[in-house]
């Protein structure tokens, strides 16, 4: 008998300790996901201490985790689709401090299957084919951290309900209504590597959808950050799944969930999620010194420079090689600044072998950056100005916050004495001219190819004109300004190069930039700069 209440008593010990309660047949929590058993795809992984973690470190990926079985969200055919509540602890973990892309979503799907769906601003969802397309059934809620002007995005730190679309049924900038502050609105950063709690409500009688969020230790809002009125009845079908989704762009990120719960009918909320038991968020950099480290790393390096004082001097004069030329105003343009040493690493020393080609504004070279990867390719711009070097810097960092499929990114920036390296995406397919003129490592490009192409240059080309904040004139648009990425699709590049070299020249003279027979040509015959109207002529 003795040895029978032991046995029972190690049972309820553990069923106390465990990570996942299962309260009731419509219902479900899980604080940590150690031991559990859900149905994972790409990137997703579930660490030793229990984060979910739906990304790694690695750039255009995606990944899903899903509850293993399906739900049926009508009590029988035909009847409406019952209320339900969700709620979930998550953080998002930037590589690079502060710039994450793209994001992640809570979903309900009738299908497990994303293996057709692209990575970057399709959070791994759906493609632009799929996209906006009412067979896909699916209800999803997005945390994005990118603005994508193609889904009219509202910035680049918000919650939205979507139905069947990347494209936000409604959105807002995230952040709560603090009721101890008499609900007064409190900003929240998405990618502050803090731990915050969302919770998503629906009434099947009312068809609400709510959706709050607040920071980890905070209680539930009495105001939601979204409400909005939409019958589910009519996305979701039976069975249907229930998840989270998540994608990276061309910046690594780790987006990871922490808890997760869940209650179907009427009435119900979903069960409160153990603070307590939940794991840590990843640490992403380099681990805190030890008191040891920190006590006899000063002596150590005391005796260092006494002992070894001509290395040190050598030492200093080898890493006047990295040197760079950096002012205080340019704190405020945080990750678009890239170190020179790690692009002299990541082009090897910027070597032939590694040179991709050049033009009139410099050479370009490919490389990788040592920590995350990440293919680049780096153009080298002679520029001696000082005047107007602040206004001529914020003008890069305004064009690398350009995000459209058919421009080139330009990810940011580096200064050096006499000259200037920009920081882009990496095409591997090269330029168009290439394939034009028949070199022998490219072959032909069909007429499907060269439409698509067309295609895609004339959509960066309205973007700049109509779409993006500040009008930005090329003046430059010829085959070997048009890139290819991966999978042929064609790229503008060295847009706005045309504007920054003008910094560079005296204000009060006339100076053509750009390619003759690619200029209007009144101004190739005359040497004036353009007006509006010649500016719009030289687009064509």
């Amino acid at each position: 008998m003795v040895h029978l209440s032991f046995l029972l008593f190690s049972l309820a010990l553990n069923l106390v300790s465990s990570t996942t309660v299962v309260t009731g047949q419509d219902q479900f929590v899980f604080s940590g996901f150690s031991g559990s058993n859900l149905n994972l795809d790409g990137a997703a992984t579930i660490t030793p201490d229990g984060v979910l973690e739906l990304t790694n470190r690695t750039v255009t990926i995606k990944g899903h985790a899903f509850y293993p079985t399906p739900w049926r969200f009508r009590r029988s055919p035909g009847e409406a689709v019952q209320s339900f509540s969700v709620a979930f602890v998550f953080g998002m973990v930037p590589i690079y401090p502060g710039i994450c892309t793209d994001g992640m979503a809570f979903l309900i799907s009738p299908t497990k299957d994303f293996s057709g769906a692209q990575t970057s601003q399709y959070l791994g969802l759906l493609n632009k084919t799929s996209d906006r397309n009412s067979s896909n059934h699916i209800f999803a809620v997005e945390l994005d951290t990118s603005q994508n002007t193609e889904f009219n995005d509202i910035d680049d730190n918000h919650i939205g309900i979507n139905i069947n679309s990347l494209t936000s049924f409604q959105s807002q900038s995230a952040g709560f209504y603090d009721d101890n502050k008499n609900g007064m609105f409190s900003n929240l950063s998405l990618i502050s590597s803090r731990e915050m709690q969302v919770w998503v409500d629906y009434n099947g009688e009312t068809t609400q959808i709510n959706v709050t969020m607040a920071p980890l230790k905070v209680a539930k809002p009495s105001r939601p950050l979204l409400s909005a009125t939409y019958n589910l009845s009519t996305v979701l079908e039976d069975p249907s799944y229930i998840g989270f989704s998540a994608s990276t762009g061309p910046i690594d990120s780790l987006y990871c969930v922490l808890g997760w719960s869940f209650s179907l009918g009427i009435n119900s909320s979903a069960p409160q999620i153990n603070i307590a038991k939940l794991p840590k968020l990843p640490h992403v950099g380099p681990k805190p010194r030890s008191k040891v480290l920190k006590i006899t790393l000063p002596i150590a390096t005391a005796i260092f420079i006494l002992i070894v004082g001509t290395t040190i001097i050598l030492f200093v004069r080898r890493r006047m090689k990295y040197a760079e030329i950096k002012e205080d105003w340019e704190d405020e343009f945080g990750p678009h600044r890239f170190s020179y040493k790690d692009l002299f690493h990541a082009t090897d020393g910027f070597k032939n072998n590694n040179l991709l080609g050049l033009g009139g504004f410099g050479k370009v070279y490919k490389g990788v950056l040592p920590v995350s990867k990440l293919e680049i390719a780096v153009k080298r711009v002679s520029h001696d100005s000082k005047q107007g070097m602040k206004e001529f810097i914020a003008e890069i960092v305004s064009i690398g916050r350009l995000r459209q499929r058919n421009l080139v990114q330009l990810l940011g920036y580096c200064r050096r004495k006499g000259e200037l390296l920009l920081v882009y995406d990496y095409m591997s397919n090269r330029s168009l001219d290439k394939y034009l003129h028949c070199e022998e490592d490219n072959p032909t490009l069909d007429w499907t190819q060269r439409f698509q192409i067309i295609k895609d240059v004339a959509s960066g080309l309205f973007y700049l004109h109509e779409r993006c904040e500040k009008v930005v004139i090329h003046r430059d648009i010829k085959a070997s300004n048009v890139l290819l990425d991966g999978e042929m699709n064609g790229r503008l590049g060295d847009f706005g190069l045309a504007r920054l070299y003008d910094h560079g020249s005296d204000p009060q003279t006339t100076h053509v930039v750009g390619t003759m027979g690619y200029l209007a040509p009144e101004l190739a015959r005359t040497g004036y700069k353009e007006t509006a109207t010649q500016m719009r002529y030289t687009w064509h």
